[in-house]
């Protein structure tokens, strides 16, 4: 009779998410980082309040 192994597991959530912040740590260290969503959004709503402000004031 042979030992059969069981299959692996895959990993849980709060491993995958570890190994996708470890992953994103050695990017930015390599130089490879960009710039997150939630600032381009944020410029983003600035920009256009600013618009809309002055097409207010005028």
């Amino acid at each position: 009779m042979t030992d059969a192994s069981p299959p692996p597991r895959k990993p849980g959530l709060v491993q995958r998410r570890k190994q996708k912040i470890a992953d994103e740590i050695s990017r930015n260290r390599r130089g490879e980082y960009s710039v997150p969503t939630w600032v381009l959004a944020l410029i983003l709503g600035v920009f256009l309040a600013a618009w809309i402000g002055l097409i207010v004031i005028s």
